[in-house]
């Protein structure tokens, strides 16, 4: 019986994941083309779903967890979805937040680094997602390299920051522009930084070791 609960509950988890990434990729999709249908799409549908889903699988687990009382490896991966669920709902709120700036940006002329934009958001999707298939396939490889990605969205964040910063000084015009789209590369970041946690939690779930930081502690 726990196994199908634990089946139950990865089930509603990868629903979830499923929802958020597509909730990401509509985002930037609205914004390169200026589509305000799928940046209200995002945030008055799909973004109750996705607190739904969040509600749901917390009771899940705690149901689980009172029920069943799994030990080991089925302990570890009932207080990692736990962290998942968080990490993905947090996810669904960076990609309402570029919503609500691409939906100032989308009524103005394009500024800036588009293509750096562009890179950093299809990156970030391919972290959530290549986090998520390490999780389905219980892949440490695949979740270690989701590690080595962050830097490449980092590094972009602070072209964009760079480069924006120097518009502003001189185009007094494009302020409120370049702050928007700062706050979408912020939030690009942070989406990206989570799938980076939901990699450490897949290593957790597989070897029962606890990597957080470490990596970031290497990399100074």
């Amino acid at each position: 019986m726990l196994r199908e609960k634990m089946v139950e509950l990865k089930r509603h988890l990868l629903e979830d994941a499923a929802l958020v990434e597509d909730m990401i990729t509509k985002s930037l999709r609205g914004l390169t083309d200026k589509n305000e249908v799928l940046l209200l799409e995002v945030m008055n549908t799909e973004e109750p779903k996705a607190n739904d889903y969040d509600r749901e699988i917390d009771e899940m687990c705690v149901v689980l967890i009172a029920q069943y009382e799994p030990v080991a490896r089925d302990l570890r991966q009932v207080i990692m979805i736990v962290k998942m669920n968080k990490d993905l709902e947090r996810i669904a709120d960076h990609a309402v937040n570029v919503c609500e700036s691409a939906l100032v940006l989308i009524q103005k002329p394009v500024l800036g680094p588009v293509d750096d934009l562009k890179m950093m958001g299809e990156n970030a999707v391919h972290m959530l997602k290549d986090s998520i298939n390490a999780f389905v396939n219980e892949n440490v490889d695949l979740a270690n390299a989701v590690l080595e990605r962050d830097n490449i969205v980092d590094n972009a964040g602070d072209k964009i920051l760079k480069d924006l910063t120097e518009v502003m000084r001189t185009q007094k015009d494009a302020i409120t522009r370049a702050l928007h789209i700062m706050r979408i590369a912020h939030n690009l970041e942070r989406i990206a930084d989570l799938a980076t946690n939901i990699a450490e939690e897949v290593i957790y779930i597989v070897e029962g070791r606890d990597i957080k930081h470490s990596h970031t502690e290497n990399d100074a």
